[in-house]
């Protein structure tokens, strides 16, 4: 399947890893990407080098926690391409602590970047794509939303996403707007490593497809649900884990 040329597309937390591989991956197929992030210096790179590619990109430089924010970034792409047709919330934060040490701001932090974020930029978005009865959105959720020790906030967050994201599909779909989740499992990306020792293993235990997650495998999941054809697919939740969901704590042969 694919992306018609000259989609509009907002990614965010776009700047690096998962984010920057979807970004990537949408402007080869074509779309013309809005890359958002809280780093400036992080976005005008991905900006670079989707335009090295020959591609075409701006950057938006914004909290996707802070409503005038979604409203500025949403705004960026109306301003230079006149609609927007996908909208990627990939953005979201860490704060781990085990449940009885986890503080307010621990808590409050990461719900507002995972979950409100997701909703804020819904919301941003919704109007332009009814109103030409077009748009896909894909929510990044995580395999963690099943739980994960130290992370009730990021798991809570998470289980949230794909709750929110199934009760777009149920609005939003009368107006030709698919909404789908895509769970990562264990991806390597620079902020998995600075918070997860399992990489230092060397061997991915527990993957039954033998290797760590790249942010290009959840770029071709988000490609797919993006696409022009995939207009009947929507309220979906898709585990994009190497099996892992499947294979875990089962011996292998």
């Amino acid at each position: 399947m694919a992306i018609k040329k000259g989609r509009v597309a907002i990614v965010t937390g776009a700047g690096q890893g998962i984010g920057k591989g979807i970004a990537l991956r949408l402007a080869a197929e074509g779309a013309n990407v809005v890359v958002c992030d809280i780093n400036e210096d992080t976005c005008r790179e991905v900006v670079e080098e989707i335009t090295a590619l020959g591609g075409e990109a701006i950057y938006a430089i914004g909290d996707v926690g802070c409503r005038e924010d979604t409203k500025r970034i949403a705004q960026t792409a109306l301003d230079k391409w006149g609609t927007i047709d996908i909208l990627v919330n990939n953005a979201g934060i860490l704060r781990d602590a085990i449940l009885h040490k986890m503080t307010d701001e621990q808590w409050d932090a990461v719900m507002r970047v995972n979950l409100k974020g997701p909703f804020l930029m819904m919301q941003a978005v919704y109007y332009t794509m009814r109103e030409k009865g077009y748009g896909r959105i894909i929510n990044i959720s995580s395999s963690s939303c099943r739980g994960n020790v130290g992370q009730a906030n990021y798991s809570a967050s998470k289980a949230g996403v794909n709750a929110l994201t199934q009760t777009a599909a149920l609005e939003m779909g009368r107006h030709g707007i698919t909404v789908n989740a895509i769970c990562p499992g264990t991806i390597e990306t620079p902020m998995s490593r600075a918070n997860s020792k399992v990489f230092a293993q060397g061997v991915p235990n527990g993957i039954p497809v033998g290797r760590f997650g790249q942010p290009a495998d959840m770029a071709e999941a988000a490609a797919f649900f993006a696409s022009d054809g995939a207009g009947y697919i929507s309220g979906q939740v898709i585990w994009v884990d190497g099996a892992s969901q499947v294979g875990l704590k089962r011996p292998m042969n």
